[in-house]
């Protein structure tokens, strides 16, 4: 930026320098084309935008800092960078078409986002989680809820037993820590006063998403650490089926 130009404090092109990271990483892992792939049932004939591609976009602009998706406005103003971006009518009814089959679909995403976590793992090499485990070294994956705050009446926000006012969602984190690269292999979402014992099923979601292992079955290489919510008899069950090493993370494991 010139030195005139910071004198008139236009700093707007740096506002979004770091647009260009995603699309890397997406071109880079081949998620753009896993997408398109799963999602390809939901494609109208003669359409002209791509699901898969709407479905990136909003994600792009969510980790931009949107909060709606008519921000993906910033997006359409930069076609050199992503490309033709859908309209807003087209995105509303495209995401308004995907919701209506909800399972279906998040089964396609997650499809896809294990390939491009396979990808990423391939790329990474020895850094990779799960590439280059040794024997008595799993792959460790933390499990808990987090409070997030809602500063209105969205759909599906409630009273927290923390006497906030949002949402409680789990979430799975894979290699967390100094180090690592503590990526979410599965999140739910769940309304604010949702109970912290509901892990069951969560749990098989994280599994799935790990490159080179059986999530029926995948044994000591895999470690899941959670505080109390997991002493329940069903996610203890679970964990016991797929002979899986388990710790309560304030006995310090």
């Amino acid at each position: 930026m010139s030195e005139s130009a910071c004198r008139r404090g236009d700093f707007s092109a740096i506002g979004h320098a770091g647009d260009v990271s995603p699309t890397d990483f997406v071109r880079a892992t081949g998620l753009h084309r896993a997408l398109s792939k799963t999602l390809a049932p939901w494609r109208k004939p003669l359409s002209r935008h791509d699901p898969g591609k709407i479905i990136l976009d909003a994600a792009i602009i969510l980790a931009l800092g949107g909060d709606a998706l008519s921000d993906i406005a910033v997006l359409r103003a930069k076609t050199a960078v992503y490309s033709q971006v859908a309209s807003d009518p087209t995105n509303s009814r495209t995401i308004a078409a995907l919701a209506g089959d909800v399972s279906r679909v998040e089964a396609a995403v997650a499809t896809a986002r294990r390939s491009a976590r396979q990808a990423a793992w391939v790329r990474d090499g020895e850094h990779a989680p799960g590439i280059a485990r040794l024997p008595g070294e799993p792959v460790v994956v933390d499990l808990d809820a987090t409070l997030t705050t809602a500063h209105s009446e969205k759909e599906d926000a409630r009273s927290t037993f923390k006497r906030g006012f949002g949402f409680n969602p789990l979430i799975a984190s894979v290699d967390h820590g100094q180090g690592g690269t503590g990526e979410k292999p599965a999140m739910r979402l769940r309304p604010g006063n949702a109970g912290s014992n509901t892990l069951d099923e969560h749990i098989d979601g994280a599994f799935a998403q790990l490159p080179g292992i059986n999530p029926w079955r995948p044994g000591r290489s895999i470690l899941d650490r959670a505080d109390g919510a997991v002493g329940t008899k069903g996610f203890l069950a679970r964990l016991t089926m797929r002979r899986v090493a388990c710790c309560d993370v304030r006995a310090g494991c």
